[in-house]
């Protein structure tokens, strides 16, 4: 069975009203159970994280995190 590889990129820093991992999108709930996670729940995850990465890095909003 292939493994789906986190996205985590060490910088575990959750900042926000949702509190999103600066690093990676996640919320330290989608990080305790993402090796557990069916493979449709991390594809379905990880297209959120792309929204959510867009609107941390400021590219939706104007707010960027430095």
């Amino acid at each position: 069975m292939k493994h789906n590889r986190s996205p985590c990129i060490d910088i575990c820093q959750f900042t926000g009203k949702n509190s999103w991992c600066i690093g990676c999108g996640r919320t330290r709930d989608e990080c305790k159970k993402w090796k557990k996670m069916k493979p449709y729940a991390i594809t379905r995850l990880r297209k959120d994280l792309e929204k959510r990465m867009t609107i941390l890095n400021g590219e939706d909003n104007g707010y960027f995190i430095e």
